[in-house]
């Protein structure tokens, strides 16, 4: 097979693994930066050229674009989907995992368990909205954050309404989430594919950070998830029509929820602390089922 990794940087663990995986079980790599990409978009033929060339003959390829690159990336993405090649994660449900009001609303659709959440655009809104989600404490995000960025613990009422207001005045949106006290600083990322969760690890804070992202200093250890955190997992990734997805979910006292699906979930942490080889499976996924002009799972919306 020719496969096309779509990546900023062949540097990166991620596309390194999939690069090795792919080459091993013989097939023909190539790492594309997307943002070097432009598009003759017609009916007739559709073509995704870059330096000069027109990218052809490929028959998948896996998304690797990061959040700050969205628009352009997954309109590349799309463009290889007009051509017929197959990709790993449809355009369209990058752009549902990424818009996380828009996800939240349709797990919350589909019955998925998450933390309770509240989103306002007016000032004078604020306080209703911290009632609704019944904080303080409570988690304030931005909607366009990552890796941990722009997420704000707010232990009190004053707290909150400071950071709040700040985010407003620079027209900012974002979500107000109850705060898990149980959780203790720790999630569960589930890696999901193909409707399966091939592999799960816990991710604990450093002492006195509230986030456990790896990129803030966090750490990771293998964990055997529970048929319902597991089940729950899987539910995510399909609303959101995702054949490769990193669930984020927090232990509380009501049973799992899903606070994130990450459409590009990184793989370091993943196969470092479980030793799964998870860049191969996701090779041996794509063998199974690449097919010309066949695209990814629908998702709800």
């Amino acid at each position: 097979m020719k496969i096309a990794i779509l990546s900023r940087n062949r540097k990166l663990y991620s596309t390194r693994r999939l690069v090795a995986a792919a080459e091993a079980r013989g097939h023909e790599v190539h790492v594309i930066n997307p943002l070097r990409c432009y598009m003759n978009i017609t009916s007739r033929k559709p073509q995704v050229i870059h330096g000069g060339k027109v990218l052809s003959g490929f028959d998948a390829v896996i998304p690797r674009i990061g959040a700050s690159i969205t628009f352009y990336g997954t309109a590349v993405l799309r463009q290889f989907e007009m051509m017929g090649v197959y990709s790993a994660n449809e355009s369209v449900a990058i752009a549902r995992a990424r818009d996380k009001l828009r996800s939240l609303q349709l797990l919350a659709r589909a019955g998925v368990a998450l933390p309770i959440t509240g989103y306002a655009n007016s000032p004078s809104d604020i306080d209703d909205v911290i009632r609704q989600v019944g904080g303080p404490p409570l988690v304030i995000k931005l909607l366009t954050g990552s890796q941990g960025i722009g997420v704000v613990l707010a232990e009190t009422q004053q707290a909150a309404e400071s950071v709040i207001d700040a985010f407003m005045d620079l027209k900012a949106n974002i979500l107000v989430q109850e705060f898990i006290q149980e959780a203790k600083g720790a999630d569960i990322r589930a890696f999901v594919l193909g409707g399966k969760v091939i592999a799960a690890m816990r991710r604990q804070a450093k002492p006195g950070e509230f986030r456990s992202n790896l990129h803030r200093g966090g750490h990771a250890e293998m964990i055997q998830l529970s048929p319902e955190e597991r089940a729950l997992a899987v539910r995510a990734a399909r609303t959101l029509g995702l054949n490769i997805a990193g669930v984020d979910m927090l232990q509380s006292a009501s049973g799992p929820l899903v606070i994130e699906v990450n459409s590009t979930p990184g793989l370091e942490g993943i196969e470092t602390s479980t030793n799964v080889d998870v860049a191969g499976k996701i090779i041996e996924f794509i063998e199974k089922h690449a097919k010309p002009g066949k695209t990814a799972t629908k998702g709800t919306g």
